[in-house]
């Protein structure tokens, strides 16, 4: 093993990462592709390995949920010196609505983690997927459902609930967390803005759980190479991250989300074509 060329190809999975996670465009979907090109190669034993990449396309997020934070934290740290009693009870409630939205996804990742790992990270499934959420997308987009919710505190109970349930299709790669959760606050009558950052906002007790569920469950000895490896990766998606968050924020502004739904059809086709072909390698990652 080249460690200059795995931790090469952690900043090119960190750079993935950091792009696709806050699009509606799957990031898992998109890393596990590269894999299939790209491997990551850690250890020499491929049972090690395998272990090692279930393990990594989910902590890699770790960056991605920092930068969220770094760029929300007077919108989710309610104990700032200062703060106006008004603002630390939107507070307050803008974490009630995420553990609200994110009990379903809580409970149905720790059911089908195995699931998942095992029969669905594969090419087919992630070429569906693509397709399905990106014609969702443009259904969604030109559906007329009435605002009702121009900011996340604004949220009720019952709609935040809801968008955790449609967070929870994103359990199949290729679906996107953010994409299902946008789709759902969209139809729910939520504004793109009040929709994409409760999806940042639901990011992190997701994220967070679903790694401690793969530490937990990890089989394979930590080394200093897979440290050095992950750390790259994660990092890299942290700085990326930021600059996409803040992009796509401002993008949305005056722009609606169909463009990420024409992306998803197009490369879900094309490598569905490539997999029927078996251009691309047969198995699940």
């Amino acid at each position: 093993m080249d460690l200059l060329i795995e931790l090469l190809k952690s900043i090119l999975f960190g750079l993935v990462q950091g792009i696709t996670e806050w699009l509606p465009i799957s990031s898992t979907g998109h890393l596990i592709l590269l894999n299939t090109v790209l491997p990551l190669k850690v250890f020499d034993d491929p049972s090690a390995n395998l272990s090692f990449w279930n393990m990594y396309k989910v902590l890699i997020q770790l960056g991605s949920i920092l930068a969220v934070i770094l760029i929300y934290f007077r919108k989710l740290w309610p104990f700032s010196a200062g703060i106006a009693k008004k603002t630390r009870k939107s507070i307050f409630r803008t974490w009630l609505l995420i553990i609200i939205a994110s009990i379903p996804c809580g409970i149905l990742g720790y059911l089908l983690n195995d699931l998942v790992d095992e029969k669905l990270s594969s090419p087919l499934i992630i070429g569906v997927a693509l397709v399905a959420y990106g014609i969702l997308f443009l259904i969604a987009e030109r559906k007329a459902v009435e605002i009702k919710y121009k900011k996340v505190p604004d949220i009720s109970p019952s709609a935040a609930f809801f968008t955790g349930l449609f967070e929870s299709l994103a359990l199949v790669p290729g679906t996107s967390r953010s994409g299902a959760t946008i789709i759902g606050g969209l139809l729910l009558g939520m504004n793109r803005s009040a929709a994409a950052e409760f999806s940042f906002f639901l990011a992190i007790p997701v994220m967070l759980g679903a790694s401690a569920l793969k530490l937990m469950k990890m089989k394979t000895a930590v080394t200093l190479v897979s440290v050095l490896v992950l750390a790259v990766g994660m990092i890299t998606a942290f700085i990326v991250s930021v600059s996409v968050i803040r992009s796509l924020m401002k993008y949305i502004k005056t722009h609606s989300f169909r463009i990420f739904g024409f992306y998803r059809i197009v490369l879900g086709i094309i490598i569905l074509i490539l997999s029927v072909l078996e251009l691309i390698p047969k198995g699940v990652y």
